[in-house]
């Protein structure tokens, strides 16, 4: 079913006209893998969430498609194994969203591993990851890690690693999953709460719900509910009365964003700070930003936000490894602040836990899946829908297909990577793009083959200049096959702009104000609605500095 705001009320209607095989709450990129994998195999299925797409956990990671290599330390080679098998997947899957990205290892004598017990580590990484040889791990001496990247302070340094990671757009990823989801005839809905169960003799046969934009009550029937709620699990767990045995642990990690100038990396670069903890600094359309921080959070999930500590922790990691002039707290642009809902283990500190997922089955035969990484999500998914599929295949006559998502491109994405960089090539040379390369590759890298469809549908617009046409065409494509019912749902999960380019949000919202004006017919009272949530959206990434 097609994802689109235009027609809500069409989803709320098939949400509620037949009993779904599965229903899956929580639109984060585990319930999108879920959905998908689902979809694919023949379930009827569908999605609710409360917030938008990709609200929590979703859109505020390291933006990384990585291996783990943190995790060869604490010995989970097969959590090394999978997740850095998969990152190799989810790139031909989505060339156009994950982006190998040069990753450098700085070491130094007395505080990092040894350089050959790093050597090996890597090369064992890359024996379990299946790494292609020509990204395999590259050891360098002192002089060649100083030249790879001159920006390090020196000092204690001896030797350095090169290796392949992937950079994507967490965000993006979700929102793909999820179409390509529901042109395989799943249905989802964002801003759909659930509030209970619909509980028949003990078993959970559907949900509440309310629609968050109109207030409306619906019901949803399903024979299995899956909750992938991230940091929400253990209240949805509540909420089914199951809350007992293992719990979630909610850990903080909080990004900051700085001009490239004032840190201006080559490569990504995944540092030691001050007190031991590991750190990245990479390179983004003229920016870089840096995180992560990892410390317990006993808050609400909705409040959650970046700290003047938390920014200047990372400042101090940024002072301590590199060489570069002192990056002052109002130089940093953006932040934004996520949680990771891992697992709780007694004794553990918060960069001790494991990233392992764990489904739980309730007796109400809710099933819960919580931890995992966002590199991991297709086989987290798989898991749960195998565990699905035998369920109802014991009530019934029911077969379903196997699982076919690591071969399955996402709708906007390209049969293959040559196809994908032939694409790319004469997208960019496009003559609308001379004089706006850097907007033209941004297209490219987030919207993938729908991107010549915002150009095409930016010529038939009548603006001011091209580049606020295909800012329009942009709005309206979002609203219009992505389900974007708010601005901060363009600003900061379809685009990234409020991270990545905050003075663009102030200098467009007038134009981007109109756009959804027309296209939801939204009053005045709406429009400064959006407004006031904008700007509390603007001051929580600029932690109170503004």
């Amino acid at each position: 079913m097609t994802l689109s705001a235009l027609h809500r009320n069409e989803t709320k209607t098939a949400l509620t006209e037949a009993p779904f095989d599965l229903i899956v709450i929580g639109g984060g990129i585990t319930g999108a893998g879920i959905l998908l994998d689902a979809a694919t195999r023949g379930l009827k299925v569908c999605m609710l969430e409360k917030h938008d797409f990709a609200y929590g956990t979703s859109s505020r990671s390291t933006k990384l498609i990585h291996g783990g290599l943190r995790y060869l330390k604490q010995l989970e080679f097969g959590l090394v194994h999978e997740v850095g098998s998969e990152r190799a997947v989810v790139h031909k899957i989505a060339p156009h969203l994950v982006l190998p990205e040069k990753m450098l290892l700085p070491l130094s004598g007395g505080k990092s591993t040894g350089y050959w017990l790093t050597s090996f580590g890597l090369s064992v990484y890359d024996w379990l990851a299946g790494v292609r040889k020509e990204d395999r791990r590259m050891m360098l001496t002192r002089p060649q890690t100083i030249k790879a990247e001159p920006l390090l302070n020196t000092k204690g340094i001896i030797g350095g690693a090169l290796y392949t990671e992937y950079r994507t757009d967490d965000a993006r990823l979700t929102i793909e999953i999820i179409k390509t989801a529901c042109d395989h005839g799943a249905v989802a809905l964002n801003y759909a709460e659930v509030k209970g169960f619909i509980n028949e003799h003990g078993n959970v046969q559907g949900v509440e719900c309310v629609d968050g934009l109109s207030g409306n009550v619906f019901q949803v029937k399903g024979r299995v509910v899956v909750n992938a709620t991230g940091p929400w699990v253990d209240q949805l767990r509540l909420k089914d009365g199951s809350l007992e045995g293992k719990r979630l642990h909610l850990t903080k990690g909080v990004h900051i964003v700085v001009d490239h100038q004032h840190v201006p990396v080559r490569q990504a670069v995944y540092f030691e700070g001050p007190d031991g903890r590991m750190v990245f600094a990479i390179p983004r359309d003229g920016k870089t930003y840096i995180g992560t921080t990892d410390t317990d959070y006993a808050g609400n999930p909705e409040a959650v936000v970046t700290k003047s500590e938390d920014v200047e922790y990372l400042l101090k990691a940024v002072a301590h490894a590199f060489a570069v002039s002192s990056v002052s707290i109002q130089e940093v642009e953006s932040t934004w602040a996520g949680l990771r809902p891992l697992i709780h283990e007694d004794g553990k500190s918060a960069s001790e836990l494991s990233r392992k997922d764990e489904i739980f089955e309730s007796p109400s035969g809710l099933l819960s899946i919580a931890g995992g990484k966002l590199t991991g999500y297709r086989k987290m998914a798989e898991r749960v829908v195998d565990q699905v599929v035998e369920k109802i295949s014991n009530e019934g006559e029911n077969v379903f297909g196997d699982c076919v998502t690591d071969r399955l491109p996402l709708s906007v994405s390209y049969p293959d990577l040559e196809n994908f960089f032939q694409a790319k090539e004469s997208f960019l040379n496009n003559p609308e793009f001379i004089a706006q390369k850097n907007l033209a590759h941004r297209l490219m890298h987030t919207y993938g083959m729908s991107s010549q469809k915002i150009l095409d549908q930016s010529r038939s617009l009548i603006s001011s200049d091209p580049a606020t046409a295909l800012l329009e065409a942009e709005v309206i494509h979002c609203i219009v096959s992505e389900s974007v019912e708010k601005l901060s749902d363009f600003y900061v999960r379809r685009t990234g702009l409020l991270y990545f380019d905050l003075p663009k949000v102030a200098a467009t919202l007038d134009g981007v104000l109109k756009v959804f004006s027309e296209q939801l017919n939204w009053g005045e009272d709406r429009i400064q609605k959006e407004r006031s949530e904008l700007t509390g959206l603007i001051n929580d990434a600029l932690f109170g500095t503004s």
